[in-house]
Parts: C-alpha cells; structure tokens; sequence
C-alpha cells in the first residue's frame, strides 16, 4: 500500500485590514512617521471632527441643558426641592429687595422644574447673588444650597459714613463714596453731610482730614467740595472755614485753625467766613452790622 502523501497547506493568511482613513503616500513621505502611523493619526483627527460636529449639535438642540433639567427636575420630585431660605447678615437694608430677587428666581426655577416647588439643582444662586450685588447696600453675598429643602443668602452691608447732597437729592453713601440708599430729608440720620458733585468720593479723604484735629470733628455741620478740589468746612456753630487746594496743605491749614480755636475760641463768635486758603494768613469775614432804625441817607436834589 503506497503511503498517502498528505498536502499540509499553510495557515490561511488573514487579509489585512485597511484603515478608514489613509494619508496619500506622497504627503506621507514628506511627514516624519511612518505610513502606518500617519494613517492613524489621520483617523483620529477625523474622529475629533466628527465629535466636534455632534457637540455642536447637541447644544445648538439644547440637548444638554434639557437634559440636566430633566434631572434636575427629577431630582426634586425626590424630595430635594426648595421650601424656603434664610437670609443672614441684614441690618439696615430693607428686606423686601431681597425677598423679591430671591423669590423671582424661585418662581423661574419652579417653571422649570414644572412644579410647584424649585428644584434645589435648577435655582439659579448665582443669579441671586449677582441680582443682589446690583444694591448699593451689599457689599457682598454669598447664596448656597442647604439641602434637602433650603437656601442661605448671606449678605454683608456697606457701613454708612456720610449724607451726600447733589442736586437737591440727598442719599446714603459709606467711605468709598458708594451710594447706599436715598434719604428722605425728614429722617437724616447724625452723619456728616458732604455737598456738591463728586463730594461723596471724598469722603474717606475728609475724615481722615477731621482727624487731624479731633477737637474740630464733633462741631462739623458740612462740608462743601468746591470747584472738585477743596473744601469749605461748616461748623455747627455758623462759621465756614474755606481750606486750601491740596492735603498737605488743607491739613497744615487745619491744624493751625484748631490750635487757634483752642486758644482764642474762634468758634461760636458769630464770625461769618475764616478764609484760610492764603498760606500763612487768615482773612476773616465779619458779619454786616445794621443800621440804626430811622436812619435816613440824604440825597441831592
């Protein structure tokens, strides 16, 4: 019996897989990899693309916002829904702006969530917090979720340092010249009153100034900014003292003035007008004195 001669072909060769994207082997040449690697890297690029331009088109759907308010939403139907907040560190500013600011937003968080109820993730708190800065009384505020059914607005007020009168309106305004709030002439608070244009930036300035002269600062009345660079000073005692253009120099003038008071009592004489602008002089200004009742002046005929 003849052996059987048995043909064993060779494993069957896998074709190789050619790559969605391939470089022209003539602008692979230029490039410093290989064909192979070029390819690839071409691939990825055209995956980026594709990418790119199915984010571009998810947000052109609004895909993605409706989506998070969807679970936004969802989430408050599990029990995480505002309720109410709490408002921490208000003093003088009046409640009801705050309460309508965060209220607003409440009301617009509540219509996305379609319920009666905001959603604590679809409240937009920093919506509230750059609403609530837009007053002069807040400084600052800081809103945060405390879950699961509550806001905290913490604010911090500006202090009150001065009265500002420009244009026969009279407003509130801290060291930085900030306006506060406006001012009902019936209800002016113990400040000091600063008047004329741009009067109110200079009010940190003219404390520092009072302070100077410490036996002065309690008699101020007002303080007028003239011609946006002095100041005349009215004390409580009917004088105006009219000061020099310049801080070293209005302080030097100042402090004389008051050791000069200390010593002769200028204050409270009845003097009208201490013009101390010039430096090294004084120039006071008297009041008129009246003529003597049935005092006829004589004319020619």
């Amino acid at each position: 019996m003849s052996a059987a001669h048995v043909r064993r072909g060779g494993a069957a060769r896998t074709k190789a897989r050619k790559p969605a994207v391939q470089v022209p082997k003539k602008i692979a040449k230029k490039l410093p990899v290989d064909q192979a690697r070029a390819n690839k890297l071409a691939g990825l690029a055209f995956s980026l693309f594709i990418a790119a331009i199915g984010i571009v088109a998810l947000v052109a759907l609004d895909i993605p916002s409706k989506a998070a308010t969807s679970a936004g939403a969802a989430i408050g139907r599990a029990g995480f829904a505002v309720g109410g907040y709490q408002i921490v560190g208000l003093k003088k500013m009046d409640r009801a702006r705050v309460d309508a600011v965060v209220s607003e937003e409440l009301q617009k968080a509540a219509e996305r969530s379609g319920s009666d109820k905001p959603a604590q993730l679809l409240v937009d708190v920093s919506a509230i917090r750059n609403r609530l800065l837009q007053y002069g009384w807040i400084q600052d505020a800081r809103v945060s979720r405390r879950l699961p059914n509550s806001l905290v607005v913490d604010i911090v007020e500006r202090k009150p340092a001065a009265l500002w009168q420009d244009k026969e309106q009279l407003a509130l305004v801290d060291a930085d010249g900030v306006v506060l709030d406006r001012v009902p002439i019936t209800q002016m608070p113990d400040l000091p009153l600063l008047i004329g244009p741009g009067a109110n930036r200079q009010a940190r300035k003219l404390d520092q100034l009072m302070r100077t002269a410490p036996t002065l600062q309690p008699q101020l009345a007002s303080a007028q900014w003239v011609g946006q660079r002095r100041w005349d000073l009215l004390f409580q005692s009917g004088e105006t003292v009219s000061l020099p253009e310049g801080e070293p120099a209005a302080r030097a003038a100042l402090v004389k003035f008051a050791n000069m008071d200390k010593s002769a009592g200028l204050l409270g004489r009845g003097l009208v007008r201490i013009d101390l602008r010039l430096p090294g002089k004084m120039i006071v200004r008297l009041p008129k004195v009246p003529e003597p009742a049935g005092t006829e002046v004589a004319q020619d005929s």
